[in-house]
């Protein structure tokens, strides 16, 4: 498996954006905003594969010069708990790390908390609704 920053606009970005949208849009019968995916032209765009095949991917997206925010963290439903999650998770982490950030936040869905609590993540607000699920907002020192 081979991860790597993938640049926004590109066929890879197009399969980042399939991904997204099959894991973690349709299963809610929602779909990306007009406008919205546009945002992500500055962001730091993340993608595991195996040969052309995308895998997993992530983004971080910088709150402020010692805050960002992991988003978007999507696995192929027939490959989740293989491993491509913590590989994502570590590799954004050295990223955000080697760019000077300080702290690694995310709104993480309630039925993920376990997952990036073993990642050394930590529940730092109460639960709330975002996409129409149960999220709480979980932090980790870099």
């Amino acid at each position: 498996m081979a991860l790597k920053i993938i640049d926004y606009g590109s066929n890879d970005y197009r399969k980042m954006i399939k991904l997204r949208d099959d894991v973690l849009r349709k299963p809610l019968g929602l779909s990306f905003a007009p406008g919205e995916l546009e945002k992500e032209k500055d962001n730091m765009l993340i993608g595991a594969f195996e040969e052309e095949d995308m895998l997993g991917c992530c983004m971080l997206v910088e709150e402020n010069a010692e805050l960002v925010r992991l988003r978007q963290m999507a696995v192929l439903n027939n490959l989740q708990g293989k491993g491509i999650g913590r590989a994502l998770i570590n590799f954004a982490e050295n990223l955000a790390r080697d760019r000077g950030y300080k702290v690694l936040s995310m709104h993480a869905r309630k039925n993920t908390i376990g997952f990036y609590e073993k990642m050394g993540f930590k529940v730092t607000s109460d639960e709330f609704t975002e996409v129409t699920l149960p999220h709480y907002l979980m932090e980790k020192q870099l």
